[in-house]
């Protein structure tokens, strides 16, 4: 931890490497980016999609770039930062790694309102994303009025989250048993978790929100660590804890829910995000931007290699992330049991 000084009296304390590991996983999602618009059927050197971007590209180029790929990339550097975010924020709250908005039920609530909206409604793509994104607001707070008991405390939110989780799940069963064929289909492949066909009107919605939503919980970043310390203890620092963990857990509820609508329930990683971010860290606290881009990252590539890891074979990226997650998931359980904490 480093502290700087400037002419006018104001201190600041820096962390040297929080800032590295921001800086690299800054550079390595912009690199992951890059790579990935230059991958696909009409492979595209990284040295031209930048010269592209920067507008010096050939007609062809740029219609390959800026109207194809471009937006697919950018929806899926959104919606891991979202989900990282978020993460981040369920795990700090409820003090728990496995405070996820995937073991809670959120992205189980979002499913239920893009199925209805498939099954009951046959809703256009921009009407399913607008019911997941209801279904994953309505899931939030249905968890948090059902966890109140004289505040939100933290094993009961995951306990209540994974009871409605496990509700919403029978519903989502439920809804798919009476779809036809097609919806049925249109309904899996939804529920699997896919960046494929994403473009500019899946980007800008998440990217506005994105915008409003970071610097808010970027200004709740201190006394979000202070609630780590214990409700009564932040109480002594002056954090109004119950409307601070009201506003943060809004935050992720919105950035999970909006992340899903643009891409589907895409898997573990708002899970493994935050819990990779503070490995790289070794900072305590929430490291709420380590995680952001971590999950922006890990988005990224996993997208990477859903379109290369299996030859012809191209797979959603929520069946990638959905493997290496769950392989983390027992990896954490197994370590967290060791140490004493399950």
């Amino acid at each position: 931890m480093k502290a700087i000084r400037t002419r006018g009296g104001l201190s600041v304390r820096l962390d040297v490497r929080t800032t590295v590991v921001v800086t690299l996983l800054v550079v390595a999602a912009l690199v992951s980016g890059v790579v990935l618009i230059g991958t696909g059927d009409f492979d595209i050197p990284a040295a031209d999609v930048v010269r592209t971007l920067f507008g010096n590209g050939d007609a062809g180029q740029e219609f390959i770039i800026n109207d194809l790929r471009l937006p697919r990339v950018l929806v899926g550097l959104l919606v891991g930062a979202a989900l990282g975010l978020g993460g981040a924020l369920f795990q700090s709250i409820a003090r728990n790694p496995l405070g996820s908005p995937d073991v809670l039920g959120l992205g189980q609530g979002a499913t239920a309102g893009a199925l209805t909206m498939i099954v009951l409604f046959k809703g256009s793509a921009v009407e399913v994303a607008g019911g997941a994104l209801v279904g994953g607001l309505v899931t939030g707070l249905a968890i948090y009025l059902l966890a109140w008991k004289r505040g939100v405390h933290g094993y009961r939110l995951i306990l209540v989250g994974i009871g409605v989780s496990a509700f919403i799940t029978a519903i989502n069963g439920y809804l798919l048993t009476k779809a036809d064929f097609v919806d049925a289909a249109r309904s899996v492949v939804w529920m699997t978790g896919s960046l494929n066909g994403r473009d500019w009107a899946q980007v800008w919605p998440l990217l506005v929100l994105c915008a409003v939503l970071v610097p808010l919980v970027l200004v709740y970043g201190r006394p979000l660590r202070m609630l780590e310390m214990g409700d009564d203890v932040a109480n002594s620092l002056g954090v109004r804890v119950e409307r601070t963990r009201f506003v943060l857990l809004g935050a992720s509820v919105l950035l999970t829910a909006a992340a899903t609508a643009a891409a589907g329930p895409v898997s573990f990683v708002a899970l493994t995000a935050p819990q990779l971010a503070r490995r790289l860290t070794r900072s305590p606290g929430p490291n709420l931007m380590p995680a952001m881009f971590m999950g922006a990252t890990l988005l990224i590539v996993a997208d990477w290699a859903s379109q290369r890891a299996f030859g012809a074979d191209q797979l959603p990226v929520g069946v990638v992330t959905g493997v290496l997650g769950g392989v983390y998931l027992l990896w954490l359980l197994v370590t967290q049991r060791k140490a004493g904490r399950i």
